[in-house]
């Protein structure tokens, strides 16, 4: 277990079910390559009284001669029992289990669950008849099930209409690190990249742990991004996208048609526009936003003062948005494009929405560092009704104590100074959002930067600050 950063919650969760007093069925799940194998092998050292990983594209048939050799191997014998289906494999499961002699809680692995059911399967039905007529009836059972089609899990084993509803005893979704587990990473790795360097991977490739294991710590950090997208067409993170999309849904294209469209509008989308752009509505976008939404590809947040049909969506995997804007929109075979982008004014503009998009997702730590994160609050977004104006809030924090900070997020390689007329931008920002939303409350000028505000007499302005040392 000391290979595992973070996750301390996760894994105080799997440490009260191996000490409970009753089985537990526990659904790990998250987006892909977030690590819950990781998690779970290490956690368990590797040991399992029975494991089993389901395989994408197989038939019935096909993972059912896989499951026989997982009975095989974990029995230790030479004997590998024929399947004709699912209740046939969970019968001889639960033979297996009950021959274990050794005492406490016997552990079951089954990972990428989601492929394991194929059309006209008996799969879930037969997990279904294994928990309720054995395993929840004694007191010795662990059992995990995982998977990265978030959505399959939650409409299978959460949603479930049959017996699987609300059997699950423990829900554990596995979220991208935040900063600070990436900086704990890196360190532990060799990496003596500075906070400034670790944002900026972070808003390459994001809090994934395995695109995290594929960094080089011989190598800058451009050319670990050159490394990774750019070097042929058989860049792991280049190829990588070519599955991420297929691995996880059926008929994927219109969840590639939805995220591009919105990786293309940076600063959100309401329903209506995705609808009126990507040609589809009703219950099919609903389900494509939602599935989106629970494999975290996107997030949606609502605007300061409106219902929650109005309701934006906006991308929040970084490694998707970055593939966008600088693999798939440029296709080059320039090998150090990186590199050679590094002073142009596009990479200035994805790092100033990149560092936005980093700040809302951190909004957390920037409660914490304001002072206001026991204090019931709401977060959102602001633009005016005005469109000659074009005036734009990144994100309003509306206070309990009758506050409200107005933030301003800057990306910035220095000290950011305020000269005459942003401070002047800044006091009209404020004047128009207090007369369009006609709030009764105190309104406050945060700016949120990477090393903080230059005092100088237009920073007057400025009533606090979050730093980007804040968000770790």
């Amino acid at each position: 277990m000391n290979n595992i950063i973070g996750r301390k919650s996760e894994q105080e969760i799997l440490r009260s079910c191996m000490t409970s007093k009753k089985s537990e069925f526990i659904v790990l799940y998250g987006r892909r390559r977030v690590g819950k194998t990781f998690l779970i092998k290490e956690f368990f050292n590797g040991t399992f009284d029975f494991s089993f990983v389901g395989t994408r594209s197989l038939n019935r048939q096909q993972q059912l001669t896989n499951f026989s050799n997982a009975l095989k191997r974990h029995s230790k014998s030479e004997y590998a029992p024929a399947l004709g289906n699912w209740f046939d494999a969970f019968d001889k499961l639960t033979y297996l289990l009950e021959n274990i002699k050794h005492r406490g809680k016997k552990v079951i692995f089954i990972d990428e669950m989601p492929w394991i059911e194929t059309p006209k399967s008996d799969f879930v039905l037969a997990l279904e008849h294994f928990w309720n007529s054995w395993a929840n009836l004694r007191n010795d059972i662990v059992f995990i099930a995982c998977g990265s089609a978030t959505s399959w899990i939650v409409e299978k084993i959460f949603h479930n209409k049959g017996g699987l509803f609300n059997r699950a005893t423990r829900h554990l979704y596995l979220e991208p690190f935040k900063l600070k587990e990436v900086e704990d990473y890196l360190i532990h790795e060799g990496f003596n990249w500075d906070r400034y360097q670790i944002a900026q991977c972070y808003m390459a490739i994001g809090g994934i742990p395995f695109y995290l294991t594929l960094l080089n710590n011989k190598l800058s950090l451009a050319q670990n991004i050159d490394a990774l997208f750019f070097s042929g067409d058989n860049s792991p993170l280049k190829t990588e996208y070519q599955e991420l999309f297929s691995a996880l849904f059926n008929n994927p294209e219109k969840y590639i048609e939805i995220t591009k469209t919105l990786a293309e509008h940076r600063e959100g989308m309401t329903r209506n526009q995705i609808s009126e752009l990507c040609n589809t509505s009703g219950a099919g976008l609903t389900k494509v936003l939602r599935d989106l939404e629970r494999c975290d590809f996107i997030f949606s947040y609502s605007r300061y003062g409106n219902k929650t049909n109005s309701l934006i969506y906006r991308i929040k995997d970084f490694y998707t948005l970055f593939y966008y804007k600088f693999v798939d929109k440029l296709k080059t075979n320039d090998k150090h494009n990186w590199s050679h982008l590094q002073t142009l004014p596009q990479v200035k503009s994805w790092q100033g929405f990149s560092f936005e998009l980093l700040c809302l997702l951190h909004l957390e730590e920037i409660k914490n560092a304001l002072g206001i994160n026991v204090m019931l609050n709401s977060a959102s977004s602001w633009r005016s009704k005005d469109s000659e104006t074009g005036t734009q809030i990144d994100l309003v924090i509306d206070r309990a104590d009758r506050v409200t900070n107005i933030c301003e997020i800057k990306f910035s390689t220095n000290v950011f100074a305020i000269d005459k007329a942003y401070e002047q931008k800044l006091r009209e920002r404020m004047a128009i959002f207090a007369a369009e939303t006609k709030t009764r409350h105190s309104t406050v000028l945060t700016m949120i930067t990477t090393f903080g505000v230059m005092s100088n007499k237009h920073s007057g302005v400025v009533n606090s600050q979050v730093l980007l040392d804040d968000l770790f």
